[in-house]
């Protein structure tokens, strides 16, 4: 306190870390001064200092994380490449490590992995099923007849492959493939999910930058990186 023309007045003292005129940080509750002879100091790390394990990302790559490593499947056998489609769910293999769960209900599927010789008869059903799972959802065809047809390809009953029905993802190749090769084929879609994200967020960022570029400088569109401007 000091006295001036008999009155106490207070003194003043720059809150927590507030910077002087001096160049100095001063921190009230030590009740000292952290010298800054090179420059300012840094500011502390709140992220760091609060919660030690907290991780900071994207909300799309948060997402792709949780939805590449949760797929439901939903299996729809046909022939003799359902064995090895149930043999990789089994035990052995055991799939769940990867994420993956079996659900019987297209409404709550993600993946419908179609094993075996697909029929005319059955070319309905596979499109019903996959209109009935939500978005984003995806296909992969196991085997070489749901591939291509396999040995029944151009026959009267027979569609030469499952992707003249639904777009397919992911092709898994054998007659009938093993369970290993399966395996494959869900871990790359797994990866495609997370590479998805983030070029849908360079997309985005690029899309932004276009429309500020339009908004701002008109003449620069023939000369702007972004493609034709519609």
């Amino acid at each position: 306190m000091e006295i001036e023309h008999g009155q106490a007045l207070p003194v003043f003292r720059p809150s927590s870390w507030e910077r002087p005129r001096d160049g100095r940080f001063f921190d009230s509750d030590e009740g000292g001064d952290i010298s800054t002879a090179k420059g300012n100091s840094p500011a502390p790390n709140l992220i760091r200092n609060a919660a030690p394990g907290v991780v900071t990302a994207r909300l799309d790559d948060l997402a792709a994380l949780g939805r590449s490593n949760s797929l439901w499947t939903l299996t729809f056998g046909l022939a003799c490449c359902a064995i090895e489609m149930i043999s990789t769910h089994m035990a052995h293999h055991d799939l769940d490590r990867f994420g993956v769960v079996t659900w019987p209900s297209p409404r709550q599927s993600d993946v419908m992995i179609v094993a075996g010789t697909v029929v005319k008869k059955m070319a309905e059903p596979i499109k019903l099923l996959y209109e009935q799972m939500p978005d984003p959802k995806w296909v992969i065809a196991m085997g070489t007849c749901a591939t291509s047809g396999g040995p029944y390809y151009r026959s009267y009953s027979v569609v030469m492959g499952v992707d003249h029905l639904v777009p397919v993802d992911v092709y898994v190749p054998g007659c009938p493939p093993r369970p290993e090769a399966l395996m494959d084929g869900i871990v790359k879609r797994q990866q495609k999910i997370k590479r998805d994200a983030k070029e849908g967020a360079r997309r985005s960022r690029s899309r932004r930058k276009c429309s500020t570029l339009a908004a701002s400088t008109p003449r620069a569109r023939s000369a702007s990186p972004c493609g034709t401007w519609r």
